[in-house]
């Protein structure tokens, strides 16, 4: 029976492993004020950046989704792992060697299944290194040669070679401990008549990586005229594998896109090997599959690609008929981006590797350097399929053309492109052009509103004829109550909560004295007895680390931890550095809100009891009510000295 991880060893891989470097993997963080880091939700699509991380107290939160939680939260759900797969990987990566309860521990029972396969293709990955120095490699040494790649680059990139027969690999990963079953989940073997047989033979073999440096699946290329497999060869779709949220290189490329907010998308391995060699090292490439919806999430959370950033991405395509078909679907695509699109085609159609091979590492660097807008280039192909000789010709062209521009949301380039179109097309009408693609953008407007109204999902939008469904709702915060993050009085709750959670020492011992009551919003009185749970700000200052850990396991349910995260990680509302003056006027603020509250609530009372009210009646409403009226003038005029 498998044990239990130890606690004392999930508490020590939660405390070696970094927030702030793990989800850095997944997303472009910058600076986000008050010791957090925020960047683009890669939970939910979004066009300005929600998403914060707290690296001093390891949480995130999302105030857009409302998804939180630590460090081994985020890997959770990033990566659809159970905890104790989570655990492991982590532990793995920071040489933690765990230590199982109740059962003993027994290497290959108790890992999880994902961390079984990740196991298999990190072990298949270096025997197919290995393999590439065997004589029968030759021919895919060769081959490698013959593109410009020597043994450098092979080791870079881990290229190796699958030897022909039906079950090297497989009787090497059986004696390793795996099992026919996982073999075939992991698709590095497929199914046989006498079982699992190796799936990749007599083939290059290139691993590929997903964004933490993984190795999820292979892609394999036949090197013999008597392979009469397909060209190239992928690990089929598998719990690790799925090719529409993989691009080859990203674990490569994945820092020098967030720091030079570029990225270049390529069509094949060898392509990606060339840039990246040439100094082009944002190269990535898709895995037999077009570019598509899950690629762009991809990209654009590590170009901070928000409505305030615009970063760039650069398409090569080769330059026959399949790939300006290609260039012409990344085209449908263009306006997911805020990033400006653009595509590089060589002179000759020769892909980037090809290039590099017969001009060198400077002509992949130019040819990079000097694309063409996507917009311009989809026009052009639109254009060049008729015959502007002819008056006939040109209208045609002009229908075909024209509704390209009107789709250009951006109505300054939509102006500046049915200029150029009219120009291109060799109409002298410039204003023509123009009133046309502007008819052309109003009637398109119309019928994404008609087709909205006729049953499209609410938020839903259509662009270039293609649905882009807009992210799901995200679910009130609390099921029975609504943050107003407008609200002044809210404010001033929610300013102080934060404070004592992030910076307790600033508010202790005062903050222990404020009563529930007076946290007059639902959801916030209850961080406020949490707070008071776990000791109290007093036990916060003494032990700062654990603070927000300990108010989270004080939480009554799932929503009230999720606030205490939220309100861990966004930054505190001030320019300058919080301090005690800051804290203080908050301590001030919340308190006269609650004294102006009872004010109100008095004043009310003598209301009610109007002219039938006793003197003693009268007389103690009304004491208590100057009583409040004086303690708040005081607070006004002394601050926190009053308190």
């Amino acid at each position: 029976m498998a044990g239990r991880i130890k606690d004392e060893d999930v508490d020590a891989v939660r405390a070696a492993v970094r927030i702030d470097h793990v989800v850095g993997e997944y997303v472009q963080l910058t600076n986000g004020g008050g010791g957090q880091l925020k960047g683009l939700c890669p939970f939910h699509d979004e066009k300005s950046a929600s998403f914060y991380v707290n690296p001093s107290k390891g949480v995130f939160s999302c105030f857009g989704c409302q998804e939180s939680g630590d460090t081994l939260g985020f890997v959770m759900k990033i990566e659809h792992l159970s905890f104790v797969e989570t655990v492991e990987r982590l532990a793995g990566q920071v040489g933690i060697t765990l230590r199982y309860e109740g059962g003993g521990y027994q290497p290959g029972q108790q890992k999880g299944e994902r961390t079984r396969l990740l196991e298999i293709n990190k072990i298949a990955a270096a025997w197919f290194t290995e393999q590439l120095g065997s004589p029968e490699a030759e021919i895919g040494r060769r081959f490698l040669k013959e593109r410009g790649f020597e043994e450098a680059a092979a080791t870079h990139f881990g290229v190796g070679y699958a030897p022909g027969g039906f079950e090297n690999l497989t009787r090497f990963l059986r004696g390793r401990g795996f099992s026919d079953r996982e073999l075939l989940l992991s698709g590095i073997c497929s199914e046989g008549q006498r079982g699992a047989m190796d799936r990749f033979r007599g083939r290059l073999v290139w691993p590929i990586r997903d964004i933490t440096g993984e190795v999820v699946g292979f892609g394999a290329r036949k090197l013999r005229e008597d392979d009469n497999g397909p060209k190239y060869l992928n690990t089929p779709e598998t719990p690790l594998y799925k090719k529409s949220n993989v691009l080859y290189g990203i674990d490569l490329a994945k820092k020098d896109i967030a720091k030079t907010g570029r990225a270049v998308v390529v069509e094949g391995y060898t392509d990606v090997m060339a840039c990246h060699l040439a100094g082009v090292t944002t190269a990535v490439a898709t895995c037999g599959t077009a570019f598509a919806e899950d690629h762009i999430k991809i990209l654009r959370r590590l170009l901070m690609d928000t409505s305030q950033y615009r970063g760039e991405v650069v398409f090569t395509f080769d330059g026959d008929a399949a790939g300006q078909k290609a260039a012409l679907r990344a085209f449908e695509d263009d306006q997911k981006f805020a990033a400006k699109t653009s595509i590089a085609v060589s002179p000759g159609g020769m892909d980037p590797c090809e290039l590099r091979l017969a001009q060198g590492d400077e002509a992949v660097r130019a040819l990079i350097e000097n694309p063409v807008p996507l917009f311009l280039f989809a026009i052009r192909a639109a254009v060049a399929t008729h015959n502007l000789e002819t008056a006939e010709g040109r209208s045609a062209a002009l229908e075909q053309s024209a509704p390209i521009v009107a789709q250009i949301k951006d109505q300054s380039i939509q102006h500046d492109y049915a200029v150029q179109l009219a120009g291109m097309i060799g109409i002298l009408d410039e204003q023509f052009v123009v009133r046309r693609v502007s008819q052309l953008a109003r009637w398109q407007r119309e019928r994404d509103q008609q087709k909205d109204r006729n049953g499209n999902r609410p938020g839903e939008r259509r662009s270039y004829g293609a649905p882009v469904p807009a992210p799901a709702a995200a679910a009130p915060l609390r099921p029975a109550y609504r943050l107003n993050p407008r609200d002044p009085a809210q404010f001033v709750e929610r300013e102080l909560l934060k404070l004592a959670l992030q910076l307790p020492a600033l508010v202790a011992p005062t903050f222990d004295f404020y009563a529930e009551d007076e946290f007059p919003t639902p959801p916030y009185a209850q961080v406020r007895t949490a707070i008071a749970v776990a000791g109290g700000v007093a036990a916060g200052a003494a032990a700062p680390d654990a603070w927000s850990g300990l108010v989270r396991a004080a939480a009554p349910d799932d929503g009230v931890r999720g606030l205490i995260t939220e309100l861990t990680v966004e930054p505190v509302r001030t320019r300058r550095a919080a301090d005690a003056m800051y804290a203080g006027e908050f301590l001030v603020k919340l308190r006269l809100q609650a004294v102006d509250r009872r004010v109100a609530d008095c004043r009310a009372h003598l209301q009610r009891l109007g002219p039938r009210a006793t003197p003693e009646q009268l007389s103690a409403v009304q004491g208590e009510l100057w009583a409040l009226q004086q303690y708040g003038q005081g607070l006004r005029e002394r601050g926190a000295a009053a308190l």
